[in-house]
């Protein structure tokens, strides 16, 4: 095995594993804090303003835009498609394993910016409802902090990223540093009064696209552009209008000298040093060639995305750690959750039926109408714990997808595809998943990946409180589109595998009792005090495509970091 150098045992002040939310944020407040940095990425890296293919037509496309059926079987996530296929794994490459009856998707990217590339832009903050959710109903653990902590830094990542929103004052999901937010669609105000009448709210999805240009630091500016609302965000942003850790953070970060970018290297696990007890570093594998090799650090972070994490931790194991790394309490791996997801709804607006199309799917997101069940005795009760959101669209796009919905044929279902495109009315629900104990990840020590690194064994299920509240989010709905006049076309009331939503979050717990957790919070590990892990999320929930990397991190790094005198300003722990 060799060093990275080759030649010398460079140590940087810094080894930090994955490029995107996570890693990508530690790099930008540790290279802009003075430490010597080490990004170590398993993707490629991508020319983001070439290699992107946002604006491609489908008729430029041999496949017009899907995935081959020879190749299929590789991606078999619904929203990867000829446009994007090159940024996620593969999993010939990247095998994962489940129970034959619970099914677990694994949606992971595998390039520099990690899934920031195409991710879905929603930008939410936490509550005390999510911090403190314990107090609030008596399931599971409080977080070890609380929003008041958090918002002085939420609000310097809002003005780092950029976010789209608008001001509502609702104690569940506090208001942000907002850019102007996108002006609702004819569609979604109609939607809007029948959701008003239930006691919810319907808001301008808050979205990590800058609209203004001019708000965001000056450091930051060169490398990104106002929207111009092209529509195409999930095939990836080739202007840096949306958020992506390369434009965002490593882009400035590299201006400080401080930060070198490793890509196509695949972390197997992270290295000890047995007289101190502490990371020195990790060893990888060349994702090209295979050759193995050793980076080392004074502080290792693992910002790999939240199962690639805890995979490397589970598999550095050593007669000190014979568990997994950093897993005295035996939780590691544990408390696996992510949203509910699937359940949908598309319904139609008679009052809309032949007016004009426009360009109606050209922004950056659509509506949110954000929980409003169980928050106090004033909200709408149910008879299960926690809640649920929405996310919704309206309008025509470049495909009319409800054709196949129509009867007919010839000019006449032609007419009335046309007729019908400008009032469709979509809504999605995003419900909390429970985090418990038995839902887990294992190494599963039959199956390797394509550099021979022990793979993941994936153990979820939904449970009891999963499903009754998917029975309310369906009933909801249908309140909401009678409300509001919208005749209910199609729906789908089966929830999608756990981790379809991409949202899965737990398995490297963070609290203060380190007989009951892996990670103070600080998000460094109660046993090995320079290891800090930054997943998407380190405890136990998430509100709908939260990424709590994205605020976390810009405050631990500089906050948890002592620095002595000399001019290499030592990270000292």
């Amino acid at each position: 095995m060799e060093i990275i150098t080759n030649r010398t045992r460079k140590v940087y002040d810094a080894v930090i594993v994955g490029s995107g939310a996570a890693g990508g944020m530690a790099a930008y407040v540790m290279a802009r804090a003075g430490m010597k940095v080490l990004v170590l990425e398993a993707g490629k890296q991508f020319d983001l303003y070439n290699d992107f293919k946002t604006h491609a037509w489908p008729y430029e496309d041999p496949h017009r835009g899907r995935i081959p059926r020879s190749d299929a079987h590789n991606y078999k996530y619904g929203f990867v498609d000829g446009y994007t296929s090159h940024i996620y794994a593969r999993l010939d490459e990247n095998p994962y394993s489940t129970p034959s009856d619970k099914p677990f998707d694994w949606v992971r990217a595998r390039a520099v910016g990690g899934r920031t590339l195409v991710w879905g832009r929603v930008s939410l903050r936490f509550s005390d409802y999510d911090f403190k959710a314990k107090t609030h109903d008596g399931y599971g653990e409080d977080w070890p902090i609380a929003y008041d902590d958090l918002k002085p830094y939420y609000d310097e990542v809002d003005k780092l990223i950029g976010v789209m929103g608008s001001y509502e004052n609702l104690p569940q999901l506090p208001d942000g540093v907002f850019q102007t937010p996108q002006p609702l669609l004819c569609g979604e105000t109609i939607l809007k009064r029948g959701v008003q009448k239930t006691g919810a709210r319907l808001i301008p999805t808050r979205a990590g696209v800058t609209s203004q240009k001019e708000k965001l630091p000056g450091h930051v500016q060169k490398y990104r552009a106002s929207c111009h609302y092209c529509g195409n965000c999930g095939r990836g942003c080739d202007v840096g209008a949306m958020f992506n850790s390369p434009v965002a953070l490593l882009e400035p970060a590299k201006l400080t000298g401080n930060l070198t970018v490793r890509p196509n290297s695949v972390v197997r696990e992270v290295l000890m040093d047995r007289n101190t007890g502490k990371a020195r570093g990790v060893a990888f594998v060349d994702r090209v060639s295979k050759r193995e090799y050793e980076a080392f650090g004074k502080v290792v972070v693992l910002g790999a995305s939240t199962l690639e994490s805890t995979r490397i931790m589970l598999n550095s194991k050593s007669r000190f750690h014979p568990e997994g790394l950093a897993n005295s309490s035996g939780v590691l791996g544990h408390y696996l959750h992510d949203h509910t997801w699937g359940v949908s709804f598309t319904g139609f607006a008679p009052q809309l039926k032949g007016g004009e199309i426009v360009n109606e799917d050209g922004r950056p997101s659509g509506t949110y109408i954000p929980r409003f069940r169980n928050l106090d005795k004033t909200s709408r009760q149910a008879n299960y714990i926690r809640g649920f959101g929405y996310q919704c669209g309206s309008g025509a796009g470049i495909f009319p997808g409800h054709a196949r919905l129509l009867p007919g044929l010839g000019s006449d279902f032609k007419h009335s595809v046309k007729a019908w495109h400008p009032a469709m009315i979509r809504m999605s629900g995003f419900g909390e998943v429970l985090s418990r104990y038995e839902n887990k990840v294992e190494i599963d020590p039959n199956l390797k990946d394509a550099w021979s690194i022990p793979s993941l064994k994936i153990d979820i299920a939904y449970g009891d409180n999963e499903r009754e509240l998917t029975k309310d989010v369906i009933e909801c709905a249908h309140e909401m589109f009678h409300n509001a006049g919208i005749e209910l076309v199609s729906e789908n009331l089966i929830p999608s595998a756990p981790g379809h939503s991409i949202h899965e979050v737990g398995t490297a717990r963070m609290g203060n009792d380190p007989r009951t957790s892996v990670l103070n919070k600080w998000n460094q590990a109660h046993d090995v005090k320079n290891l800090l892990s930054w997943m998407e999320a380190a405890l136990f929930r998430a509100p709908a495509s939260i990424q709590p990397s994205r605020f976390w991190l810009y405050r631990c790094a500089p906050a948890n970091m002592r620095w002595n005198s000399s001019s290499a300003r030592r990270f000292d722990l």
